[in-house]
């Protein structure tokens, strides 16, 4: 079984793909420039580099490691829209990676780049799996 498109549904689909890439990328490139790619001086404001009170340092390792996991979700998230781009158009595109069955419609505008079906995340989330 698999999920056919027709040229019009391929267009609004790839539109959305890139739409959320672009959503993506723009938060990842905040991300950088505002965590990641900033000096622990610049991220800090000391004039050494090194916060200097332990309640600094803390917040400044908790924001690098918040960043760092922010830029690490949606880079996931980056991925899987490129591949739901490299699906479009192919019997692939709209198929749960669990199950086989096509992705409900729904789903797909909510979450373009879906790769399990309502039911399938369902039981994966209550199994403890933290799937992109």
């Amino acid at each position: 079984m698999y999920l056919k498109l027709n040229d019009k549904e391929i267009r609004h689909f790839k539109k959305r793909l890139m739409e959320e890439r672009k959503k993506v990328t723009d938060e990842l490139e905040w991300v950088e420039d505002n965590y990641i790619g900033s000096s622990q001086r610049d991220s800090s404001g000391e004039v050494s580099g090194q916060a200097t009170h332990p309640a600094d340092m803390g917040t400044d390792s908790i924001e690098r490691d918040k960043a760092y996991l922010i830029g690490d979700t949606r880079g996931e998230a980056l991925e899987d829209i490129d591949e739901a781009l490299e699906k479009l158009g192919k019997d692939a595109f709209g198929m749960c990676e669990s199950c086989g069955q096509a992705v409900a419609g729904e789903r797909l505008e909510a979450a373009p780049y879906a790769k399990l079906c309502l039911k399938c995340k369902t039981e994966e989330e209550r199994a403890g799996g933290a799937s992109r």
